[in-house]
């Protein structure tokens, strides 16, 4: 049961989170890529100033970010049963890892989605966004991508764990 559970984990890590990552990343350049005629809103094909094909592209990644993050609620779900089953439960990697995946999901949740509304909005309406929001923006997601980087080598490399990894 224990691989099973650990396969599921990885594999809902892979198909959920993967997919957050890269469009989080690509969000604030190609925000950065509208363009947005002068004078602010108008003349754009969506009723708004800016291409509709660039702000369908901004809004496309925004909901791969917000549908594959509710996904992304299975893979802590199946990391504690995993878990459970192996009997970690207590070991520090273990606890480590939780912290960091709730600082990751927080993160996620009040700066980079937030945000990515704000600037998608502001694109819908014609308005340009200002370069130094985009780069808020991508460093919340660097943090975001970092951290879920540094639970993946924990998961891996399992510092002080006895299950012979």
């Amino acid at each position: 049961m224990t691989k099973f559970l650990l396969s599921l984990h990885v594999l809902t890590a892979i198909v959920a989170v993967g997919p957050v990552t890269v469009a989080a990343s690509m969000f604030p350049a190609a925000a950065r890529r509208v363009p947005v005629p002068v004078g602010g809103a108008g003349g754009g094909r969506d009723g708004g100033g800016a291409d509709a094909g660039d702000v369908r592209t901004v809004r496309l990644l925004h909901r791969i970010c917000r549908v594959y993050a509710g996904l992304g609620i299975a893979v802590p779900v199946l990391g504690f049963a995993t878990a459970a089953s192996m009997g970690v439960l207590g070991d520090a990697w273990l606890i480590t890892s939780v912290t960091l995946t709730a600082v990751a999901a927080g993160l996620l949740a009040a700066f980079v989605l937030p945000r990515q509304e704000e600037l998608l909005g502001q694109l819908a309406d014609g308005q340009p966004v200002e370069r130094a929001r985009t780069v808020r923006l991508a460093m919340f997601t660097g943090l975001f991508n970092l951290l879920w980087a540094t639970v993946t080598i924990l998961m891996i490399v399992r510092p002080g764990s006895t299950t012979g990894a």
